[in-house]
């Protein structure tokens, strides 16, 4: 799975595009996740991670 990820990113790059997810918590609800783009998607599940539900 590393081939396939840093093939087309570096570490730095992968760092960055997680960083900038917003997240909102409301009272008495657990934290969620802003919206989250195709790019951010496609990172996660080629960690092999299922991407959190965002509040698109």
């Amino acid at each position: 799975q590393d081939a396939k990820l840093f093939k087309d990113y570096t570490m730095q790059e992968v760092l960055d595009e997680f960083d900038v997810i917003e997240s909102f918590e409301f009272p008495g609800h657990a934290i969620q996740p802003g919206e989250i783009t195709k790019k951010q998607i496609d990172l996660y599940r080629k960690m092999g991670v299922e991407p959190p539900t965002s509040l698109q």
